[in-house]
Parts: structure tokens; sequence; C-alpha cells
């Protein structure tokens, strides 16, 4: 009896051996985003986008002068349409690092040199960054690319987003950054929200300004959309 319970014992190991293992099926690859699902979806994200936070950074530090100055950052916060808070960063000749802040709302803009420094009031149309209404902005920037295409999947922030990119020449940004020099190529690419098509950062490649370098980038992050701020021209009443 011992003998029969060896003998199919060895039979099924045998047969075990013998068998081809289970194939593991491929993952299933993820579908290539469709082009103009993400451009109406995010130009749709975009123009209904009404306040953000946003930090915008020379990222070669090649950029030209601002005021005299090496900028180093602009952030700020903003609500749409047309109201902006903005500090900008700056290295000065002989005076270090300073801080520029500007504060725009509708038909009243101001702005002072230092933390210290009193308010002055500043024409609308001489605020270099027109960042009040973003949103708008960056849609209509969508509709106008040239050669728009997904160039790929990455992190940002922990989220996977799309990456989007197309090309603009430097007049089409005069509506987000004033007084640039117009005929210079400009590559924008865009970082997109892969669930819901929010913008998550851009990065302007090129020459806004004649006097900027070969190269130079402007990488700007949004982030708290649609949170709100409050931003109110400031009270000139003790000055």
């Amino acid at each position: 009896m011992w003998t029969i319970a060896l003998a199919a014992g060895l039979m099924f190991l045998a047969a075990a051996c013998g068998s081809e293992p289970t194939p593991t099926a491929a993952p299933t690859p993820t579908p290539t985003p469709d082009l103009n699902s993400v451009l109406s979806s995010a130009g749709e994200e975009l123009a209904s986008l009404s306040t953000a936070r946003f930090q915008m950074v020379d990222e070669m530090e090649s950029g030209a002068k601002f005021f005299g100055m090496t900028l180093k950052t602009v952030e700020g916060e903003i609500k749409s349409p047309d109201s902006a808070r903005i500090v900008v960063g700056a290295v000065a000749p002989g005076l270090g690092f300073v801080e520029v802040e500007i504060v725009a709302s509708g038909e009243q803009a101001f702005m002072k040199f230092s933390q210290d420094a009193p308010w002055a009031p500043l024409p609308v149309d001489q605020v270099p960054f027109n960042f009040g209404g973003l949103g708008a902005t960056l849609s209509e920037l969508l509709s106008v690319l040239r050669d728009p295409a997904i160039a790929g999947r990455e992190s940002v922030g922990g989220v996977q987003s799309i990456r989007l990119e197309g090309d603009v020449v430097s007049e089409d940004m005069l509506n987000l950054i004033r007084s640039v020099d117009p005929g210079n190529p400009i590559t924008l690419t865009f970082w997109f929200d892969e669930a819901s098509h929010e913008v998550q950062q851009f990065r302007i490649g090129g020459k806004l300004f004649n006097d900027d370098a070969d190269g130079t980038t402007r990488l700007v992050t949004i982030t708290d959309i649609n949170t709100p701020v409050d931003i109110q021209p400031p009270d000139l009443s003790g000055s």
C-alpha cells in the first residue's frame, strides 16, 4: 500500500513539474489623452478660475532687469477679473534683496518699493504684470497655441498631470506681462491635473524682452484655485 501511495505521489510531482506556468497578463497601457478634449476642458477650467495664488520664478535668473534690479520671484494672489496683490523679490545694486509690492484693483493701482515705504499711486497700464485676469488670459493663450501637443505625463506636487506644449510669439503674452518686445518665439508648457484639468503650472520658454538671455525660462506655479482672497487698495488716509 505504501508502494502505491509513493508511486501516486511521484506521478503528481512529475505532472506538476512538467506543467507550463500561468502567464501574467501585461498591464493595460493608459490611453493617451485626446488633445482636443484636454484643450477644451482645460480652457473651460481656466475661464472659470476666480481666485488663486501664484509664484513666478526666472529659472536661470537670465531675464531682463526689473527697474534695474535682478528679479528673483514674483508672487501673490489674484481675484478675477482685475484684482491682484503682487510682491516682487529682487536684488538691487548697493541695497541687496528688496521687495516691491503692487496692489491693483479695477482702475486703481499702487506701488511701494520696500516694506516701510509709503504707497504711491501707479497708473494701471504701468503695472508690469497683469495677473488679475490670469485664468481668462491663459484660456485665450490655449486657443492660440501653434502646433499644440500632449507631451507626456508627470507627477506635479504628487498629482498625476498632463504636460501640454505649444508655440506662441512674445506679443501673444501682452495680456499677462506688459511691455514685452514683439517677434520672439515662445514655447509654452502647461501642466494640468489629469483628473480635473485644473492648471498647476506653466513655463514660458524664450525671450519676452530683447534683453533676456537666450534660453531664459519663467515658471509660474498656481495654487489655491478658487480659494477666497481679499484684495483691497491700501488706505492712504494716513499718508
